[in-house]
């Protein structure tokens, strides 16, 4: 991609996380000021930065971009996706995002949450 969107409306919350949670997973809330990992195609709420002493900071608006996916739905534009684990992927139900980039050969998204 020529642009760069780092930056855009990024708005970062420190939650306490669940065993399991790393840098770069899409995250759900499981309880009050808590988050975890998402079932398969789960709508997620954002996605895990920084994750330290059992607190993740958790990145909730904004460009997020070299997100892993897996299936072969994603493409530019509107699409509701969920989460499949350490990744996304375009599902029925989910969290509606806008994906700006796509990388098949990476297998990555940038995405505006």
């Amino acid at each position: 991609m020529k642009v760069s969107l780092n930056g855009y409306g990024e708005s970062v919350t420190t939650f306490e996380a669940e065993d399991g949670v790393k840098a770069g997973y899409p995250v759900k809330i499981t309880g009050n000021g808590k988050v975890g990992l998402c079932s398969a195609k789960e709508a997620f709420c954002g996605i895990a930065l920084n994750v330290r002493n059992g607190f993740a900071a958790v990145q909730l608006q904004g460009y997020y971009g070299g997100l892993p996916y897996t299936g072969s739905g994603m493409k530019v534009g509107i699409l509701k996706m969920g989460a499949a684990s350490d990744k996304v992927e375009a599902a029925d139900t989910g969290r509606e995002c806008l994906v700006v980039d796509v990388d098949s050969t990476a297998s990555t998204c940038g995405i505006i949450l």
